[in-house]
């Protein structure tokens, strides 16, 4: 498989692509640049929502929690993801493994509840528009914001901790690209029936949980808009809620199939390609989408780099 053995035994060896290794050049430039474009992109967000006037709105203020956690989230995985796909060398340290499973797990957790928390301010701008100023004032946004950050950290303290606190009797192949809990589990050499069970009740809290609030959202905002009976209505909903259901359907399309299954039909292969998808693509296409959808952001993008204040 083309992978050189560690020299420290007690570090973790990530099998990731190394199956497939005439793609792992391929993946590596792919990767590099949705990096990069990660990077750029969310920075570019967080920065004009700072210093542009008219995008202090709550829904801003949501988006740019977002794209800090999308920056952070990927730069928890991508580096050490490049890392070994430039090379034989496949290891990660034990702490290295355990410092990504905590911050990944946690960012990402973060992500699915602060996506439940937009689409409420969605719901609020549509269904209450004369009260949205008062329902959304920003006391409730910092709290919003921080049951979110919250609910990442007290997740990934409980989830990883567990993890790593099983013993592994010196297995230390993981069947991904980088150290998360259902590929940590496996390693066990104890039975893991209690430990999947536990992770299949709080990913159904933390993922289904927050999407079904977002669902019960959307479901008043398209019953508000039917009720108007407007083509300009329906619009300005989309305007509104489309770049959101976009990267909803995108993050929670590919997260809730690695973590909603029984765990023996987690396939190594297709498991690794979909997590691909929510750890690297996902968060490049976030800003890219409401760049292109939004015209708030792109006048915003037109006014810090044009300098012309009639735009």
């Amino acid at each position: 498989m083309g992978i050189s053995n560690s020299s420290v035994n007690e570090d973790f060896i990530l099998v990731g692509f190394s199956d497939h290794p005439d793609l792992e050049k391929i993946f590596f430039i792919g990767v590099l640049v949705s990096y990069i474009l990660t990077l750029v992109g969310n920075t570019v967000i967080i920065l004009i929502s700072s210093i542009d006037p008219k995008l202090k709105t709550p829904m801003y203020f949501f988006l740019t929690h977002l794209s800090l956690v999308d920056i952070c989230f990927t730069t928890s995985i991508v580096p050490q993801l490049l890392w070994n796909l430039r090379g034989p060398d496949k290891s990660i340290t034990v702490p290295g493994c355990a410092v990504q499973l905590y911050v990944s797990l946690a960012l990402g957790t973060t992500e699915c509840v602060l996506l439940a928390v937009m689409a409420f301010d969605r719901y609020a701008a549509v269904c209450k528009p004369l009260h949205y100023a008062v329902v959304m004032n920003p006391r409730l946004c910092r709290a919003l914001a921080g049951v979110a950050w919250l609910s990442g950290i007290g997740n990934t303290l409980i989830q990883s901790t567990i993890t790593l606190l099983l013993p592994r009797c010196g297995h230390r192949w993981i069947h991904h690209f980088f150290c998360e809990v259902p590929s940590m589990i496996k390693l066990a050499c104890v039975d893991i029936h209690a430990n999947e069970i536990q992770l299949f009740i709080a990913s159904l809290v933390l993922l289904l949980l927050p999407l079904s609030l977002i669902l019960t959202s959307y479901g008043h905002i398209v019953k508000a808009v039917i009720k108007i009976k407007s083509a300009q209505a329906w619009r300005k909903a989309l305007g509104t809620c489309g770049s959101h259901l976009i990267v909803v359907s995108l993050f929670y399309g590919s997260i809730t199939a690695i973590y909603i299954q029984p765990n023996s039909s987690y396939a190594h292969t297709q498991g690794k390609f979909i997590s691909l998808f929510y750890t690297v693509v996902t968060p490049t296409l976030n800003p890219l989408i409401y760049t292109l959808r939004n015209k708030d952001v792109k006048g915003a993008l037109r006014r810090l780099f044009d300098r012309d204040p009639s735009s």
